[in-house]
């Protein structure tokens, strides 16, 4: 997949992470967007290294990995600026 397309899928994953995880986030909506193109690419790169996806285009499973990953990184991010 091009970079392009990943962060499409980010930006989907972003919204399905927000959409999941509500609540006043520091830094709103487009934070919570960004953290979702970096959560395609955390939950891409390890959903290929554990073998249970492997990206060639917009799949249901590449979207469920994405969106994992981001609400990873929304979790994270929520705790980090609660201390």
């Amino acid at each position: 997949m091009g970079i392009l397309s990943w962060i499409v899928l980010g930006l989907i994953a972003g919204v399905l992470a927000k959409w999941l995880l509500p609540g006043k986030d520091p830094g709103g909506f487009i934070i919570t967007i960004l953290l979702g193109v970096g959560g395609a690419f955390v939950g891409g790169w390890v959903g290929t290294q554990l073998g249970i996806t492997s990206f060639n285009g917009f799949t249901v499973q590449g979207i469920l990995v994405a969106t994992l990953g981001a609400v990873l990184l929304l979790v994270i991010y929520r705790l980090l600026r609660k201390a």
